[in-house]
């Protein structure tokens, strides 16, 4: 696996090893002491399955009390998926870093707690897997406006299908209350 910073300090793209071959292929998604090594030492200890049709955005999504960190995969289809820095004080507060993740290039992404999710599917289905650091806490749900002009994030859908819950999403100014602190 190579690990891939990004811009966003935490926020990682994950290029594991493919070995292909007449029959299909075979890969590694996950090795604890990989991930250790490329600094990435939260216990995963739940796994979520979504399944989208094209043009769905679901996010930004985060969770305070419980926060998780997330290691994302798509295993059909490709999506546009989001991480957006949610700890004040970082250096790079409110800002916005996106991979296209596929079935076809098989890249992971991880979020440490501490930061919004969302993504866009592109393809007419997409279906994501992902390894969360912590349990699913329903009182700590928390979600952003996809659209906000503050974090202007250049999504590749004009008019997405929101959930009501999407749709309704406050504001980064709205929610700055109830974010995270930037530990360094």
């Amino acid at each position: 696996m190579i690990f891939h910073p990004t811009p966003l300090a935490g926020v990682v793209r994950v290029e594991p090893k493919v070995f292909e071959d007449p029959r299909g292929f075979f890969m590694e998604t996950y090795r604890a002491d990989r991930f250790k090594e490329a600094g990435i030492d939260l216990p995963f200890v739940q796994d979520n399955h979504s399944r989208s049709l094209k043009g769905t955005l679901r996010g930004l999504h985060y969770q305070v009390g419980r926060p998780q960190g997330k290691l994302l995969r798509v295993v059909s289809g490709e999506v546009f998926d989001v991480a957006v820095d949610l700890r004040k004080g970082s250096p790079t507060f409110a800002r916005w870093h996106a991979e296209r993740l596929s079935s076809d290039n098989r890249l992971q992404l991880y979020i440490p707690p501490g930061f919004a999710h969302g993504f866009c599917v592109l393809s007419d289905m997409a279906e994501i897997v992902y390894k969360c650091t912590d349990v699913y806490a329903p009182g700590g749900e928390r979600a952003i406006r996809w659209d906000d002009p503050e974090l202007a994030i250049d999504w590749p859908v004009k008019e997405p299908l929101l959930s009501a819950k999407d749709a309704a999403a406050a504001t980064l100014a709205e929610m700055r209350d109830d974010l995270f602190a930037y530990l360094g």
